[in-house]
């Protein structure tokens, strides 16, 4: 006559039911940390390129720091700076995006204004974001804007034509920097790319 099974034969199976509930719950809070710090990265990432000028990012300087950088500029000997000027749009932006000028000659760590130009061809309502960078790389840190048209979105109706200022200046740190010594020419760039919001209002639309 066989025997009733044990209390140990009937409870083998909960322990390994709690370490599998453990396993699971481990795995779900690594993967919400994961989730988290992508989210995190982004932010984290512009203010790292903000603070270095990594990836030729600029600055973004107030009045006080521009008022301060142009009177360490009256000691720096009146040097100069080549600036050029570059744009473009992406592939989805029916826009003329140039330059006012292509170069201009600037002192170091005293303001000037650029000015671009955008025209809308297509025959809707645009919205674009402009994003930048400076190179060379390495002069990143050392461009600041005071003002500049890339902070907001810009929406140009049915061939409407907007002119965009470029407020900045060049801290005159750089003349302290060895690795800016052999830089005669800095180039900003800005690149046009149709705005999330726009792409959402065309989808509804269409």
């Amino acid at each position: 006559m066989a025997s009733a099974p044990t209390n140990t034969a009937r409870n083998t199976g909960a322990p390994l039911d709690r370490r599998n509930l453990r396993t699971g719950a481990l795995a779900l809070l690594g993967a919400l940390t994961m989730l988290g710090l992508g989210y995190a990265a982004v932010p984290l990432y512009d203010l790292f390129c903000r603070v270095t000028g990594f990836g030729g990012t600029t600055q973004r300087a107030s009045e006080t720091e521009a008022s301060a950088a142009e009177r360490i500029a009256q000691s720096a000997g009146g040097k100069t700076m080549s600036i050029r000027f570059d744009a473009s749009t992406a592939r989805d932006v029916p826009w003329r995006f140039t330059a006012d000028q292509p170069t201009d000659t600037v002192q170091i760590g005293v303001r000037d204004m650029a000015f671009y130009t955008a025209r809308n061809n297509s025959s809707i309502p645009i919205t674009g974001t402009a994003t930048f960078n400076v190179e060379p790389e390495r002069a990143g840190k050392y461009f600041n804007k005071i003002q500049c048209f890339c902070f907001t979105e810009q929406t140009l109706q049915p061939g409407q034509e907007m002119r965009m200022p470029v407020l900045y200046y060049v801290d005159p740190a750089a003349l302290d920097d060895e690795a800016m010594a052999d830089v005669e020419q800095i180039t900003l760039s800005y690149t046009f790319h149709r705005a999330k919001s726009d792409g959402a209002q065309v989808k509804e639309d269409s």
